[in-house]
């Protein structure tokens, strides 16, 4: 009751009760339930203070990088590679899309691109059905697409800190994974939503990309500091340093850099930090950490156990199905903290664990996009939306999220029983 309870605040989020605030009332409940003790508290800590930061770092970084142009700028070249054919731009920012969600996270991505792809279409003039068409496409990518790497996703990144995946290692396996499910986006995407985009736009009256650029030291500075994010995320775990210092370093080295233009406000963009985030993460685990004292996580594990059983397939589809079917209904974080409090408590492991760990995230990351209400970065795309005057019902998105998620989640978990073989 206390999880149903957390969750639907979560979602419906009355005036001054955000997120961070309505999980913090559950774990509140949750202590004063005793179905956590207060002693349970440090352990919870150190199994998501790591994740959080990393995903607050990574969103810093991102809206630094916005502010001085580079996605923009970007952008401009994706649209004039375009060559003015609507279907090769839809192909192109489904890539662009699953790139920056790679790099900098779902909900970073959904944060920077879905204002950037509808100042697109506005100055494509693209009409309604055709910009709602292209949100559409980088919302859902965002977060389908955002399996590769540990740092794409904050479900990732708390995967990997409780079962010890390095990120080498995670990415050998997704990024085949990854992949294959950026063409199923993209194949569905074109099905479903050729029909609302323009055969044919003009790309004369597109600015020229440089004209984006709004500080050329941190644009500069930001395309020499990604490849060291990625070589620090690959062997951080070999020099005993968090994750989480990795991309704050780069985070902090961009900002430093960005203090020093006039048209960047730093400041600004450090205070626009989700840092409720932390909190968020922390009282969601709490909440969920109940499920386990109850004994509700330790039968999950069982019956993923039992599904294991029947081979790595049965597995990988067990684990993926049923976490993506929680994502949808609950919300994927806590859907993918029950699945790992389940796999820990089995005492499975070996191959069996990483089949139902990786099938837990992939069902996590695509998962959610069934529903309005599956991931925090679908109730920001559609609060961004509503921002520029476009409404989404939410019985729309369920009719769109039934015609997406379904064959992309089925790609992602075949490709994923692949790769592992």
């Amino acid at each position: 009751m206390i999880v149903v309870g957390t969750v639907a605040l979560v979602i419906w989020q009355p005036p001054g009760l955000g997120p961070a605030r309505a999980a913090t009332l559950g774990a509140l409940a949750a202590l004063l339930a005793g179905v956590v003790h207060f002693s349970d508290l440090p352990g919870l800590w150190q199994a998501t203070w790591n994740a959080t930061l990393t995903l607050v770092a990574l969103i810093v970084l991102s809206l630094l990088l916005d502010a001085c142009g580079l996605f923009r700028f970007a952008a401009l070249h994706v649209a004039r590679w375009g060559g003015g054919s609507g279907t090769r731009l839809l192909a192109l920012l489904v890539v662009f899309s699953a790139v920056v969600a790679a790099l900098f996270a779902n909900d970073g991505g959904v944060l920077i691109l879905t204002p950037i792809v509808l100042e697109l279409a506005a100055v494509l003039g693209l009409p309604t059905a055709g910009r709602l068409a292209l949100a559409l496409a980088v919302g859902f990518v965002v977060d389908a697409a955002s399996v590769p790497l540990t740092i794409s996703n904050l479900t990732n990144i708390i995967a990997a800190d409780a079962f010890g995946l390095r990120f080498g290692a995670y990415a050998r396996v997704m990024l085949p994974v990854d992949g294959a499910v950026v063409l199923a986006c993209l194949a569905v995407l074109l099905l479903t939503q050729r029909r609302a985009l323009p055969r044919r736009y003009d790309p004369a009256c597109l600015d020229t990309p440089t004209s984006a650029v709004t500080s050329w030291g941190t644009f500069w500075t930001g395309w020499a500091t990604l490849p060291v994010l990625l070589l620090g995320a690959l062997f951080h775990a070999s020099l005993g340093v968090p994750l989480s210092a990795v991309v704050g370093s780069c985070a902090g080295l961009i900002w430093l850099v960005a203090g020093r233009s006039r048209h960047i406000a730093s400041r600004q963009v450090l205070r626009a930090a989700p840092w409720n985030v932390v909190a968020f993460s922390l009282a969601m685990y709490t909440v969920v950490y109940g499920l386990r004292g109850a004994g509700l996580t330790g039968l999950y594990g069982h019956w993923l156990v039992g599904w294991a059983e029947q081979g790595r397939l049965a597995a990988v589809l067990a684990s993926g199905l049923s976490v993506a079917a929680l994502s949808a209904g609950l919300n994927n974080l806590p859907a993918l903290l029950t699945a790992i409090l389940g796999i820990q408590g089995s005492g499975v492991g070996g191959l069996t664990r990483q089949a139902l760990v990786l099938g837990a995230v992939v069902g996590a990351d695509i998962g959610p996009k069934l529903t309005p209400i599956g991931s925090l970065a679908t109730l920001l795309w559609l609060h961004l939306l509503r921002g520029r005057g476009l409404q989404v019902s939410w019985g729309q998105y369920f009719r769109v999220g039934l015609l997406l998620t379904p064959p992309v989640l089925l790609v992602g978990l075949l490709a994923l029983w692949a790769a592992l073989r």
